[in-house]
């Protein structure tokens, strides 16, 4: 069957309009469905082309480039249902590995009015990292993989600042360069700063990329920092008051935008605070906040029924204490976006670190990264 005749097939030409009075009839893909049951009617049409779907959204690697050694950045094209992205929006990617299905959070790093429709992403392999390593070893073009519509907070805001600082630190370069591109193909007239925090020069991704921004925008200052190596660079070791005063001196009337690293998250944020700017700085995490229990006491046992493992509440989440447990859930974000990480409690209670809800029902489902164990809690693992 060619991929023409599935598509007429599963009903996505025209359909014909109902004339007045008729009888309410089924869609050709509403149909098509019914009969396709249990598996739903995209699992018949992989098997002509992956990439032509009716209800889920995926995305086929077209280009694969490595510009340092634990990265890799793939151009993905996606199917119909994509409706784009702001810059400094992630979206979630799906692969099948060994037959289970893995979930990941990737910003895109190209421009949000990239022409062809395509996205950029850029995956670091973390060590122990079950998704980035594979795709760091395994992605070559014609892969094709799940794909969210774009989600998340962190984005410029629809009247463009005067002035804008970006800061990034490893990965976290992505969702900032982002809208750095976006802004250059705006035509951004501002005051522009690119502060970005890398070990040495060989793990700069991007490092001809932003060199080439910096040389055709006059208006953008392209800044990079190396924190163990002590030779080239612009600027040296870690963020501090006179990094900000260097790049950016007029920071005070400016949108800054900020994604990296814990450690560089907390510099950041404590030099704008002590200086009032607190205010203007916008953030995007990797992580969730540090965790406290509510009183400052943690009590209770935590027990992990199907692997008959039972340990002391230590107070983190319940992701944290399984993997220290020696167990391996499967997870994803570790932030509460992707839900790879729900699990069943079967009894007990669990506080949402995000919004504070406690939940005391059994037999519930609960996301393990962000959430913690009040007193005794027994989870289906």
């Amino acid at each position: 069957m060619t991929a023409d005749a599935a598509v007429k097939l599963t009903g996505l030409t025209q359909p014909r309009k109902l004339e007045s009075g008729s009888r309410r009839r089924f869609s050709p893909v509403a149909l098509f469905e019914a009969l396709a049951t249990p598996h739903g009617v995209d699992r018949y049409l992989e098997l002509v082309n992956p990439m032509l779907t009716v209800r889920e959204m995926r995305a086929e690697v077209t280009d694969v480039r490595r510009s340092t050694a634990d990265t890799v950045t793939l151009t993905m094209r996606p199917t119909r249902q994509w409706r784009g992205f702001r810059a400094g929006q992630f979206v979630q990617v799906s692969i099948d590995i060994d037959g289970v299905r893995r979930t990941r959070c990737y910003s895109p790093a190209c421009s949000q009015h990239r022409r062809d429709g395509r996205i950029e992403l850029t995956v670091k392999a973390h060590r122990g990292g079950l998704v980035s390593q594979y795709l760091n070893t395994h992605a070559t073009p014609g892969l094709v993989v799940g794909l969210s519509q774009a989600d998340g907070v962190f984005s410029l805001p629809d009247q463009r600042p005067d002035r804008v600082l970006l800061i990034s630190g490893g990965s976290g370069i992505t969702p900032v360069l982002s809208m750095l591109r976006t802004l250059c193909d705006e035509g951004y007239r501002g005051d522009v700063a690119f502060l970005h925090y890398a070990d040495t020069e060989a793990d700069v991704c991007y490092r001809d990329d932003l060199q080439k921004i910096g040389e055709q925008h006059p208006n953008v200052n392209v800044v990079v920092a190396y924190t163990t190596q002590t030779s080239g660079g612009d600027l040296h070791g870690y963020f501090r008051h006179e990094h900000l005063d260097a790049v950016a001196p007029w920071y005070s009337d400016a949108e800054a935008f900020l994604c990296g690293p814990p450690a560089l998250m907390a510099s950041v944020r404590e030099v704008f605070d002590t200086r009032g700017a607190g205010q203007s700085l916008h953030t995007e995490e990797f992580t969730p906040p540090p965790i406290a229990a509510d009183d400052g006491a943690v009590t209770g046992t935590l027990t992990f029924g199907r692997s008959d493992v039972a340990v002391a509440n230590a107070g983190t989440t319940l992701l944290e204490q399984a993997e220290q447990a020696g167990l391996r859930p499967e997870h994803g974000c570790r932030m509460g976006i992707c839900f790879s990480c729900t699990q069943v409690k079967t009894s007990g209670c669990t506080r949402n670190i995000r919004t504070g809800e406690t939940n005391s029902d059994p037999d519930t489902e609960v996301q393990l990264c962000i959430s913690v164990p009040v007193g005794d809690v027994a989870l289906d693992i």
